[in-house]
């Protein structure tokens, strides 16, 4: 079997993550982002599930999520999987689109799924070799030109509405994260019973509480990481139980251990790392 090479770098003129993944079988629970993903398929097919609809993704497909798309995926053959991606925050991309439409707006992608990877796979290998001056920059603003014109729509339309009741209990989640919660204090704070909220949450937000509050685990302890904080003391201030409890979530969610992606931020000499598995 192919080995796995998983290459993270950080781009410190775009302020963006790119990585590649090459080899991969590891399959991805459902979870989301608080940013933008803009990914593609090099090589091997996966299935896809992502806010209530199934893809079939292969090579060329390219994968576009919003900031809290709830997304899931695994394998679909026998073979592996070879994938590049950037993560873009809010504040970037609010930037980006002001820069392309003239409005400080975030653009909210309308499909998760479409097949056009030439513009993309051309800026990703720029920021993976540390390309200079202003080429990569200007592949990026075409990038996003044709993904804002082709399948943009105001952000504010792409989040389902939530009642109000499970925006409660997302807001308590957020606020309590680095605490043991129990479901009996999510559910007095919302106003609903377990049964229902179990069921409402899930439907609305694509993801069960518990998984939500992982990934908003998740999300603090990459802040922290890319802050230099050790993953000890980033499993700690983020609610995990132990260091081995956090380091199979972040691996599970993320694609790569914590210590890993610390160095990305640590490095910063536009040569990344590469890391065989």
């Amino acid at each position: 079997m192919k080995k796995e090479i998983r290459t993270v770098v950080y781009d410190d003129e775009l302020r963006m993550e790119a990585y590649r993944f090459e080899g991969i079988v590891q399959p991805f629970p459902s979870h989301f982002h608080e940013h933008y993903v803009i990914g593609f398929v090099e090589k091997g097919e996966r299935v896809l599930s992502c806010r209530d609809r199934e893809y079939a993704i292969e090579e060329g497909s390219i994968v576009l999520f919003n900031p809290g798309d709830s997304h899931a995926c695994v394998q679909s053959d026998e073979g592996t999987f070879d994938y590049r991606g950037f993560n873009i925050s809010e504040e970037v991309m609010r930037d980006l689109a002001e820069e392309i439409t003239g409005k400080r707006e975030l653009p909210g992608f309308s499909k998760n799924v479409i097949w056009d990877e030439e513009i993309a796979c051309h800026l990703h290998e720029m920021v993976m070799k540390g390309t200079g001056e202003f080429k990569k920059e200007e592949t990026l603003l075409f990038l996003l030109s044709y993904l804002i014109q082709n399948y943009g729509k105001p952000f504010e339309s792409c989040i389902p509405e939530c009642r109000q009741e499970i925006e409660k209990a997302c807001e308590y989640m957020t606020a309590h994260f680095t605490e043991r919660i129990y479901l009996d204090q999510i559910c007095r704070h919302a106003g609903l019973s377990k049964s229902t909220l179990l069921r409402a949450f899930t439907k609305e937000k694509g993801v069960t509480p518990y998984r939500y509050l992982e990934t908003v685990r998740i999300n603090e302890a990459k802040k922290l990481l890319s802050e230099g904080v050790p993953p000890v003391e980033a499993a700690i201030k983020t609610g995990f139980s132990d260091q081995s409890h956090f380091t199979n979530y972040f691996n599970q969610f993320i694609g790569l251990a914590p210590g890993t992606y610390r160095e990305i931020f640590s490095e910063k000499d536009g040569d990344g790392g590469q890391h065989g598995e």
